[in-house]
């Protein structure tokens, strides 16, 4: 199954950021069919934002100390392949590039034999002071900066 990005991504636009982390499946995420319950996936796709996040310097501690939340405003995931009990899978996490005041993330969950098992996305917007930025926060605009000049 092939399948365009979940996001419209500008002409000319940098790489989107990238990092797999592998994951095993434990028993307290499988249901009676010995296969992951389908509400586990939106964790896995945040074990991935954690991960590139920490390795960016846009994690949520670094948000945090500037006062910063970034709530998730759309999430969509795509069912391909289960995985069951035990099963080593990883997680790929795209950021994908944008001037807007958010943060674009694509997930490619694979089975241990390579296979897609699920794909999805999330759209994270900034807040501080309880209000909608409309602008990127100087931590996410500085890390644009790098990123447009391949510094990264």
């Amino acid at each position: 199954m092939s399948r365009k990005s979940y996001f419209q991504i500008p002409e000319n636009s940098p790489a989107p950021l990238r990092l797999t982390v592998e994951r095993k499946v434990r028993f307290e995420e499988v249901d009676p069919m010995n296969i992951v319950w389908h509400g586990r996936y939106p964790g896995y796709f945040e074990d991935g934002r954690v991960a590139l996040g920490d390795k960016y310097g846009i994690g949520y501690m670094d948000l945090y100390k500037y006062k910063i939340a970034a709530p998730i405003k759309k999430m969509q995931v795509d069912y391909i392949k289960p995985l069951h009990f035990g099963e080593v899978f990883t997680i790929e996490t795209r950021l994908h590039w944008t001037e807007a005041a958010r943060m674009n993330y694509e997930f490619i969950i694979r089975n241990a034999e390579g296979e897609k098992s699920t794909t999805g996305c999330t759209v994270q917007l900034f807040i501080k002071d309880n209000e909608l930025m409309m602008y990127q926060p100087d931590l996410f605009s500085e890390l644009c900066t790098k990123w447009a000049k391949g510094l990264l």
